[in-house]
């Protein structure tokens, strides 16, 4: 990296998340002078290959699935990314990553020394609070397995006198 040039800024990217996240990122990117990655995790495929940019090759978990081992990143995702980051004064790139995306999204940010890793929180409701439970959330698998600071952007926070999804009985 060259002396001049910041730390990127990774940014954990899913079909229909809301725009804030990324536009958070921006904030960041911009602020540091760096380059905006987005990173997509495919968890029904592993990773056979890391590349210098981060970058995959990736086969399916499930056998009987065909095993293109480059693995595009979503076209209808990198439009509505190339629409939303228009005219926003950031250099971005995305990355197609596999796996569990906590250890894919530390392992970018290795990869990349990034300054650091930006992720969403899940929707609040029943479905998004037993997904939680059973898996753990993202940020907090991250924040614990990897040494970047790692910002969560709050999706429709709960207001402060109204319970929490999971203290609901």
């Amino acid at each position: 990296m060259d002396a001049r040039e910041s730390a990127p800024v990774i940014v954990g990217v899913v079909h229909d998340q809301p725009d804030a996240v990324v536009l958070s990122a921006v904030e960041f990117a911009r602020r540091f002078g760096a380059e905006l990655v987005c990173a997509s995790v495919d968890r029904g495929r592993y990773t056979v290959q890391e590349r210098e940019d981060g970058s995959v090759s990736s086969l399916p978990i499930d056998p009987d699935l065909p095993d293109l081992a480059v693995q595009e990143f979503p076209e209808e995702l990198e439009r509505h990314l190339a629409t939303l980051l228009e005219n926003r004064g950031v250099r971005w790139s995305t990355r197609m990553l596999a796996g569990d995306p906590a250890h894919a999204l530390g392992r970018l940010a290795d990869r990349l020394d990034a300054a650091m890793i930006v992720v969403g929180t899940r929707e609040a409701g029943l479905r998004g609070s037993i997904q939680e439970l059973l898996t753990g959330s993202l940020a907090a698998h991250l924040a614990h397995r990897q040494h970047r600071p790692v910002v969560v952007i709050p999706l429709n926070p709960v207001p402060i006198d109204r319970e929490l999804p999971w203290e609901q009985g």
